[in-house]
């Protein structure tokens, strides 16, 4: 009876060991957790190379903030090739939407008042970009509203340069041939 009481105790005093290091574990990445979280608070870069995805969306987001929308786009779309999850893909493209639409929003307009071509590209790749956010994440109240403002922004009626195709020569036909 005494041996058996002996390892029923060494049982249990095992099992308090490992769940007495489990706890410190878990207590561990809680306080590493905390750490990134008010990194992100306070708007800082993320140090940890533990959480790699994070420090490149803080990265890129960063870098959307300072004005440099190409550099931004560039990044979040290098995250994307990491094959991140839906929920995170979706995130990224409305992201890459938000840059690419103040990219297009900061450039000038032409003399007749329709929009640059580069404004032109950036704004229609905002909106595929906001429509695959929310292909990825449907109910995304965000991407919705930020797609429905960009539709706002630009109405139909804004052209960009059209260019006269009936005056136009092509220079390798020769001309009088029947």
């Amino acid at each position: 009876m005494g041996n058996r009481i002996k390892g029923i105790n060494l049982f249990l005093g095992l099992l308090l060991l490992a769940g007495m290091a489990g706890a410190i574990y878990e207590g561990s990445q809680w306080w590493q957790i905390e750490q990134v979280n008010q990194q992100i608070k306070q708007g800082g870069l993320i140090g940890s190379d533990a959480y790699p995805l994070q420090k490149k969306l803080m990265a890129a987001y960063k870098l959307g903030q300072s004005g440099d929308h190409k550099h931004a786009v560039q990044s979040y779309s290098q995250l994307l090739e990491t094959a991140p999850e839906q929920t995170e893909q979706a995130l990224i493209q409305y992201n890459i939407g938000n840059n690419l639409l103040l990219s297009g929003l900061k450039r000038r307009l032409n003399d007749d008042g329709s929009l640059k071509d580069e404004a032109k590209y950036d704004v229609s790749q905002a909106r595929i970009a906001y429509e695959q956010a929310l292909r990825l994440d449907p109910p995304s109240r965000i991407a919705k509203f930020n797609l429905s403002l960009l539709l706002l922004v630009l109405p139909d009626g804004i052209q960009g340069l059209q260019k006269e195709q009936a005056g136009m020569e092509l220079s390798n036909i020769p001309v009088g041939l029947p």
